[in-house]
């Protein structure tokens, strides 16, 4: 049997299960890593918003890196929840030597509108945190706070990623899901090619909680197993759009994406093929 990818989410915690490190390791795990963590923050949230946050000590938050990196051989990271100027500033200084694929989810709002990034941590992470990336994965809205410019529809997509590699990752995937109309598309710009666009009906469930988290913890899932950029992107996007036209209600709120369909869904006996559909001759590069 293959050792799995050891894969890293440095992130928040989601009391409920739905988003942040929760998502990010069950993600991992379906998707056939194997998840650690690193604790930024921990919330009191449920399906219907964010009752509270109570933000770890940098120095916490840094001894568990470094806990992790001094000992584990980590294949591909992402970020989501960072939530402080100073935090940020403390991360970047331990990532920038870095010898794996790092995704930044750049987390700013939650789906019930809690502020999930203090509004002066948001020139850090442009300046500080974003030029560390090999992936950013920002929505519409974020997007649109990181550029400065409104992204009213798809005419507004390429200056918008343009503006988006100007700060400095070396690929940007602005999703769909915030712009109108009955297909989504995600859009994946690298300097110098062409956007490529990724398409998908619009689904009706409403259960969308952590599609951001569980997108990107899906591509650094993907690069960890050596996958191409274009090839993670396409597998993640998929795996995610599944996950939400398989999610099912949940609390009294926005309940969350169905991480686990892969397995759910699947006949006893075919998990493992199930789960090796989300890879393909490229993982073993």
């Amino acid at each position: 049997m293959p050792t799995p990818p050891c894969l890293l989410t440095i992130a928040g915690s989601d009391s409920s299960g739905g988003a942040g490190i929760q998502a990010d390791l069950k993600t991992f795990t379906v998707l056939g890593g194997y998840g650690a963590s690193v604790l930024t923050a921990l919330t009191a949230q449920n399906t219907q918003g964010v009752q509270d946050i109570l933000a770890l000590p940098e120095t916490f938050v840094v001894q568990q890196l470094r806990s992790v990196l001094d000992d584990l051989p980590v294949a591909a990271a992402k970020t989501g929840m960072l939530f402080s100027a100073d935090l940020i500033r403390a991360l970047a200084r331990e990532l920038k030597n870095k010898n794996f694929p790092l995704v930044v989810d750049p987390v700013c709002v939650s789906k019930s509108g809690h502020n999930l990034l203090l509004p002066e941590a948001v020139e850090t992470l442009k300046t500080v945190f974003l030029p560390l990336a090999d992936l950013i994965t920002p929505n519409r809205p974020e997007a649109e706070l990181l550029t400065r410019m409104t992204i009213a529809d798809e005419a507004d997509v390429p200056e918008a990623l343009e503006r988006l590699l100007a700060l400095g990752p070396k690929a940007v995937l602005l999703k769909g899901g915030h712009f109108s109309g009955d297909i989504l598309t995600d859009w994946l710009a690298m300097p110098g090619q062409q956007p490529r666009a990724f398409r998908h009906s619009r689904l009706s469930n409403q259960n969308t909680h952590g599609t951001g988290c569980t997108l990107s913890a899906a591509i650094a899932a993907g690069l960890g197993r050596g996958l191409d950029l274009e090839t993670t992107v396409s597998q993640a996007v998929d795996y995610i759009h599944e996950a939400i036209r398989t999610a099912y209600p949940l609390g009294r709120g926005i309940g969350p994406v169905n991480h686990l369909h892969p397995i759910l869904l699947t006949p006893k006996g075919e998990t493992d093929q199930a789960i090796n559909s989300f890879s393909n001759e490229n993982s073993n590069q």
